[in-house]
């Protein structure tokens, strides 16, 4: 089973060629490339899986998922 999360992107142009972003997942900070995508800003949502950026996603769409996930781990 694979899993992609939204995350927000918070820094731009890291890594030796600056082709990587630094995200925020509920605090969480991580590095991942941005080779599959172009034209990534701070303040969008990208879906991760596997340390990449696989696409962009509708600020208000990665909000109510994110919301999703935060409601299932108060349940659990």
């Amino acid at each position: 089973m694979c899993l992609a999360l939204p995350v927000k992107v918070i820094e731009v142009g890291c890594g030796q060629n600056g082709d990587h972003a630094m995200v925020d997942l509920g605090g969480v900070k991580k590095e991942i490339s941005l080779a599959l995508l172009d034209d990534v800003q701070v303040g969008d949502y990208v879906i991760l899986h596997a340390g990449y950026a696989l696409s962009k996603l509708d600020p208000e769409e990665a909000e109510r998922t994110l919301a999703l996930f935060s409601d299932m781990s108060e349940s659990a």
